[in-house]
């Protein structure tokens, strides 16, 4: 209940973010300029958006060429409504704080989300349309809309529904040479009742639940035979990889009331096509091609599609027309990569996919885009460009379909794509008990949702299956139609019933486990072989908290909320989660690094203390599904939860939504690492892993245990180590160690046989051991009966760390290379020391940032060089900032071309 003073909080809070929707600077953009050539796609680029509520003309008179739109607000062409009015400045720093709440404050704003909104776009046509035909593509709405094209009704909400399906519409008729005008009522989402997008515990719901053209309105000009749906089948050869028949196909459709022969023709991986084909008034055919037709469709020792890290990943292209009467009609191209992929079960019933008949285990992140579903394709090219840097090999996609470059990243990055329907909300509404059954008009939208998407991926080799469940698998009939539609459009991949371990009659046995944990648990729970443990095919897990560093933290959370972090581990964080108590604090995680670590004395000690928790964590989560891929109960697959998140957040990501790494993302890094050495809390044991195909020779590995102090109680060399590809080897096991100090560390290198370094892995440990209530499990976490004690941290004294640092240009980026460097006479380690880059003295951190390491811990008489890449930008030189857990801030300018010492 609110009282009057809380009431008068609120409406200042709202004003805050608030401005008066007439207050928006006014821009007119030119009408969308229609390509002349046929088989051309125009993207809608920009439109005028405004409430029904305001614009209350007709759709007819809205969508008449001419119709002012003075007052209404300029957003660009896949703007949700919300996404619109970030744009013109309607709300501010909503990402702050708990700004977001005010949106939604009707005596502040007035509920501007429960009626429909216009959408209207300009759009002129070539003065020669003879033969033409213009089609309207809708690639997907939220939740439904009314289509109108010059003053003409085309198509209403029932028939446009849903967040991925698919629609064109021929409008030829009510088109013209010139000027032309489209228009869209989109009307209000709800993903408890729509087919659309929910976020569940994921962020805030957006307040206009991202209704709006999310992935776009095309216009494509064609002649009478458009072609559509192009894709490339492909049969290889296992196990020599030395032949692939390929299959072309593609739907030819006649748009004229006359019939016509139409000419399909092209190339393939070089190859060419040719096939004449007769089409009836209004025909629809699907025209195939194979080597029985084309015999150069049987290739001979084709260019093969590998994941990252077993290979390359080169890629052909499809080119096809149509012609009519000797003149193009229309034309349609796609992308594809040579590559098998299936999946057989385990003994134990889990999942394990095989790429060009080799087994791999699958480690991945959960993907989240943006909240207001923005349209950034810098941004999404960065965020592939960290999943490489972070040694994944795979992407779970649950709901929150991408777009077209979102796949295209995939194949050319070698990262694998697990997609599938979001859980809750109406997507699994008729799978749970009491739930709502669906009506026809659910399934018709569910079907199309489903052809559409698997069109958009089948030609996609970084796909490798998909989800038609995730919490819960759909009920018999919803699962049949998913099979029978996806089958339908050739889909050949792996078709999951859920990402829990439930089956279906259409796809058999999920051979996944969705069993937690989702809050914080220990390193050492990862390899036990209960629950979520390093066993079997893991489809969402992770150790829940991911704190973000100091300065994210300064941008994210108000002054009180940065105190209550710290503070109050009992307190509500809006950027936990906004709606679900479960996950609304920070509990466990802060009881465990007070236990642990110490009671924090302040934000920047707490921050300190969270990224060693972050790193060790997340690291023996991947590790322990290394340590483990050959066992007699396998490990298969791993989905870290998450790999991002869709606003500033303190749970569940590998980087935060500022793109700043942090403890999280190199303690990932650091476990995935190509070829690497690694303890196990299990056995005591040293691993070695090898992902990739290629056998290594030669390896030396150097094991040290050492006290607090640095002390070295125990040393073994192991020399001419052969490494097998894509397995994993015991190296040692660690004796009993006499005169251990409370905590102490664990040093593992691994050198090649030129003396290059391959990996090194520093382990801070206790003689007190974390134990595990499992009995007290629940859904979600398993709490402890004791922690560890790694307080002892907190005495190490004050080391010192040399840097030298230099910079080169290569292309458009800058490569800074520092070398960090412990003294011999340093009184102590230099523990989980973190370089950072600003532009300049006092200058915006350079983000994106690619390490090839970071946080790295060393002992007096130790170096180590590390190398980031990030975007040239301006002329500030850069300055490097180097600090850690018991090392003091130093900046150090590292010019191009030069170098300095600090």
């Amino acid at each position: 209940m609110r009282t009057p003073a809380k009431h008068a909080l609120w409406v200042m809070a709202a004003m805050a973010v608030w401005v008066a929707p007439d207050a928006h600077a006014q821009t007119t953009y030119a009408p969308t300029q229609v390509s002349v050539d046929a088989g051309s796609v125009t993207a809608i680029a920009h439109w005028h958006i405004q409430d029904s509520a305001k614009a209350q003309q007709s759709g007819a008179e809205i969508s008449a060429t001419g119709f002012p739109t003075k007052g209404w607000y300029p957003v660009s062409g896949r703007a949700t409504v919300m996404a619109g009015l970030l744009e013109n400045g309607t709300y501010k720093n909503v990402f702050y704080s708990d700004n977001l709440r005010a949106v939604q404050v009707p005596e502040a704003s007035g509920n501007l989300f429960v009626t429909p909104w216009w959408y209207r776009a300009d759009f002129t046509l070539p003065k020669d349309l003879k033969g033409r035909h213009t089609l309207l593509r809708t690639n997907g709405i939220i939740a439904s809309a009314d289509l109108w094209v010059n003053g003409h009704l085309v198509a209403d909400h029932a028939q446009v529904a849903g967040a991925y399906p698919v629609h064109g519409f021929d409008v030829t008729q009510w088109v013209g040479p010139g000027a032309n005008a489209l228009a869209m009522q989109v009307h209000p989402a709800d993903p408890r009742q729509s087919l659309s997008i929910g976020w569940v515990d994921w962020n805030p719901t957006p307040p206009d639940n991202n209704m709006g053209p999310w992935r776009g309105v095309d216009i494509v000009q064609t002649g009478p035979v458009a072609l559509s749906f192009p894709q490339v089948l492909s049969t290889l050869s296992l196990p020599d990889l030395a032949r692939a028949e390929l299959t072309v196909k593609v739907t030819a459709r006649n748009l004229d009331t006359t019939a016509h022969d139409a000419t399909i023709s092209g190339t393939v991986a070089g190859v060419a096509i040719q096939q004449t084909v007769h089409l009836a008034p209004g025909q629809t055919q699907v025209v195939s091609f194979s080597s029985q037709t084309t015999p150069g469709l049987a290739l001979d020792h084709p260019k093969i599609w590998w994941p990252v890290g077993m290979g390359e990943h080169p890629l052909y292209q499809l080119e096809m027309s149509a012609a009519v009467d000797g003149a193009t009609s229309d034309r349609a191209t796609a992308t594809f990569g040579i590559r098998s992929v299936s999946s057989s079960l385990t003994k134990q019933g889990y999942r394990q996919f095989f790429i060009n008949g080799k087994p791999l285990l699958i480690r991945g992140g959960g993907w989240a885009p943006d909240m207001f579903l923005r349209d950034d394709p810098a941004r999404m090219e960065a965020e592939f460009s960290y999943v490489v840097n972070l040694g994944l090999n795979t992407i779970r996609s649950e709901g929150k379909l991408e777009n077209q470059r979102f796949y295209d990243l995939a194949d050319r990055n070698g990262i694998l794509v697990l997609a599938g329907w979001e859980c809750c909300d109406k997507w699994e509404s008729a799978a749970k008990t009491g739930g709502s059954p669906w009506s026809a008009a659910d399934l018709k939208v569910a079907q199309d949702s489903m052809a559409s998407e698997a069109r958009l991926l089948r030609n996609h080799p970084s796909v490798i299956g998909f989800f038609i469940g995730s919490d819960n698998a759909p009920p018999p009939p919803i699962a049949k139609m998913y099979a029978d539609t996806l089958r339908a459009e050739d889909w050949s991949l792996p078709i999951i019933s859920a990402a829990v371990d439930q089956a279906t009659a259409e796809a058999g046995p999920s051979g996944m486990k969705m069993a937690g944990p989702y809050d914080w648990i220990p390193p050492a729970y990862w390899y036990a072989d209960k629950l979520g443990g390093a066993f079997g095919f893991d489809s969402e897990v992770s150790a829940g908290a991911d704190i973000p560093r100091l300065e994210d933290l300064q941008r994210m959370l108000s002054p009180q909320e940065q105190e209550a972090l710290w503070k109050y581990p009992e307190a509500r964080q809006y950027h936990a989660s906004a709606d679900w108590s479960t996950f609304a604090v920070l509990t466990p995680f802060d009881k465990a690094l007070a236990q642990r670590y110490g009671a924090p004395t302040s934000l920047a000690d707490y921050v300190a203390k969270a990224q060693l928790d972050n790193y060790d964590n997340v690291r023996a989560q991947f590790e322990a599904f290394n340590a483990h891929m050959d066992a007699a109960k396998p490990a298969t697959g791993v989905i870290y939860w998450m790999l991002n998140n869709a606003w500033p957040s303190l749970h569940w990501h590998l980087y935060d939504y500022f793109m700043n790494p942090a403890g999280a993302y190199f303690g990932a890094k650091k476990a995935n690492e190509l070829v690497h050495i690694q303890y196990s809390y299990d056995s005591n044991g040293i691993v070695l892993v090898n992902h990739g195909l290629d056998d290594v020779h030669g390896l030396q590995a150097d094991i040290r245990v050492r006290n607090l102090d640095g002390s070295v109680r125990y040393e073994k060399r192991l020399q001419n180590i052969d490494l097998v590809g894509n397995h994993t080897q015991p190296l040692a096991t660690l004796p009993s160690i006499a005169g251990l100090s409370p905590t102490y560390f664990i040093e593992l290198d691994l050198v090649a046989s030129d003396g290059k370094p391959v990996s090194r892995n520093v382990y801070w440990l206790s003689t007190r051991k974390d134990v595990l209530d499992w009995a007290g499990s629940t859904w979600y976490l398993t709490p402890l009966k004791q922690y560890a004690d790694l307080t002892a941290l907190q005495s190490l004294p004050a080391a010192t760390s040399e840097v030298h640092a230099t910079t080169r240009r290569e292309g458009n980026e800058e490569v800074t290379t520092v070398t960090l460097s412990v003294p011999a006479s340093s009184k102590a380690v230099a523990l989980f020391q973190h370089v950072s880059i600003r532009r300049g003295v006092h200058g915006d951190l350079a983000l994106p940032i690619r390490w090839n390491d970071n946080d790295v811990t060393l002992w007096p008489g130790e170096s180590m060089v590390l190398t980031a890449r990030y975007a040239s930008q301006g002329t500030a030189a850069p300055v490097v900032e180097v600090s850690g857990w018991n090392v003091p801030v130093q900046s150090v300018p590292a010019a191009a071309g030069q170098g300095a010492d600090h």
